[in-house]
């Protein structure tokens, strides 16, 4: 799983399919499964950063196991 900000969602996630980022690197194949839209880079570093930790974590992990049924 990755959690990431970008403002061309279509281009980034060509990126990580093609071995450009430095974060996928070892990846291919890579799908989106959910996203979110920010007003601001501030608004979606902070979930960002949220999505990462505890409740954040959980969220998406619940939201996977929804996707997957």
């Amino acid at each position: 799983m990755y959690i990431g900000q970008t403002d061309d969602i279509s281009s980034r996630l060509l990126q990580h399919n093609e071995g450009i980022s430095k974060w996928t690197r070892r990846g291919s194949d890579w799908n989106l499964i959910y996203s979110e839209q920010f007003r601001s880079r501030t608004d979606a570093i902070k979930r960002e950063r949220w999505l990462k930790r505890g409740v954040g974590k959980e969220f998406l992990n619940d939201l996977l196991q929804l996707k997957g049924s």
